[in-house]
């Protein structure tokens, strides 16, 4: 079952890209009394999420930041390495960038999005919540291909 509002935020290894390298970042101690906005794209570097997702948060990190809020992360099913280049690439340097190179976290959120078909494996679909001392507040998930509504930076302001 996908995870949902008042659920409690997997507790999951994650990778982030430090300067000599990749470092794990533990998803409890992340989210523990923190108010962590949290997107999910399907793929960094995909058109949907360079033209579209990613550019939306970039552009409102600032106000997302200004409402409360203390991290604000992107969570993708890449490695440290990938999620690293495209940060500088979409000049994304207000937010903590997340591989779940494994799926891991995307399993246990129920929220893995099954590409194998077209050669992709498996993906996270395309989300993004607020979570308050590690439970879920809101989620907006948009399972559409190519849709970035529910999951956009507006839709987050909307419910900060």
């Amino acid at each position: 079952m996908p995870l949902s509002v008042g659920d409690k935020i997997p507790d999951i290894a994650l990778k982030t890209n430090g300067p000599d390298g990749p470092n794990d970042i533990d998803t409890g101690k992340l989210f523990a009394g923190k108010r962590v906005v949290l997107f999910a794209v399907p793929g960094a570097f995909t058109p949907g999420c360079s033209n579209t997702h990613m550019p939306g948060f970039v552009v409102k990190a600032d106000e997302i930041l200004a409402k409360g809020v203390d991290v604000l992360a992107c969570l993708s099913v890449n490695d440290a390495f990938v999620m690293d280049a495209w940060q500088k690439n979409q000049n994304a340097h207000d937010m903590l960038m997340l591989a779940d190179g494994n799926a891991d976290f995307t399993r246990a959120t129920g929220l893995e999005n099954d590409r194998t078909a077209s050669g992709m494996g498996v993906r996270s679909h395309r989300y993004a919540l607020i979570a308050d001392d590690g439970v879920v507040q809101y989620i907006g998930v948009d399972t559409e291909r190519g849709v970035v509504d529910s999951s956009s930076a507006d839709a987050v302001l909307a419910h900060l």
